[in-house]
């Protein structure tokens, strides 16, 4: 199983099947909240969504695709990290996050996605790693803004957030650069 130590209290873990039911209770507590960002909450209804977000990612990440952990904090489930894309022909994986609003402030995703990168630029050997977030989303901006991301700009019209369309602001970071 991938695993990857963050610190005392912090694991980030390959998604596993006996996940679903934790990932559920959190949306079922935090939708609205999720919502505000995500798209998927509106539609993850069940333990079987989520079983089957597993099984998918499980299959992605088999198959070189993409890379889904779960953030373990405090042996807690409390959000998901992953690369979304990995790209071996242009050597750059695609970032996406997300906490339980009751763990934010701990600095879990800079820490976690910290640990994500050094593994992106070391035993993935990738050149770029990217991050595309709503321009509104001031807490996601900061954590990239921490790293030491470059701002590339804005695209307009990005996304559809369950009515809103909202512009997304595109972070890069390079190896070498941080």
């Amino acid at each position: 199983m991938f695993k990857l130590n963050v610190d005392k209290k912090l694991d980030i873990v390959l998604v596993e099947p006996y996940l679903a039911k934790r990932y559920f209770k959190i949306v079922q507590e935090e939708r609205d909240y999720l919502s505000k960002w995500l798209v998927w909450p509106k539609y993850a209804d069940s333990e079987e969504f989520f079983l089957s977000f597993v099984n998918k990612s499980l299959d992605d990440f088999e198959s070189g695709k993409s890379l889904t952990c779960a953030i373990i904090y405090c042996d807690t489930l409390v959000g998901n990290i992953s690369f979304n894309s990995i790209s071996q022909e242009l050597k750059k994986v695609e970032v996406g996050y997300w906490l339980s609003s009751k763990y934010q402030g701990k600095g879990i995703v800079t820490k976690s996605l910290s640990k994500l990168i050094a593994y992106a630029f070391g035993p993935l050997n990738m050149d770029r790693v990217q991050i595309s977030v709503a321009t509104e989303n001031l807490p996601s901006r900061n954590v990239c803004e921490r790293l030491g991301f470059s701002f590339e700009g804005a695209i307009s019209n990005s996304e559809n957030l369950n009515g809103r369309i909202v512009d997304h602001a595109i972070y890069s970071l390079s190896k070498g650069s941080g």
